[in-house]
């Protein structure tokens, strides 16, 4: 699975605002989406241009 798909599967469950990293983050952990998590860590940057896009 793709960071923009992991990213989708985020935004569909509806719990987090996708702005609140933090919230992002521990809603992606849960769903084992490390890749993201490790995303918003490395580079919040980039997550913010993804989600964006």
């Amino acid at each position: 699975m793709t960071i923009n798909e992991q990213i989708q599967e985020v935004r569909a469950t509806g719990l987090v605002n996708m702005l609140d990293i933090k919230s992002v983050q521990r809603v992606a952990f849960d769903n084992e989406f490390y890749e993201l998590v490790c995303l918003i860590e490395d580079d919040k940057q980039a997550y913010l241009d993804l989600l964006m896009a």
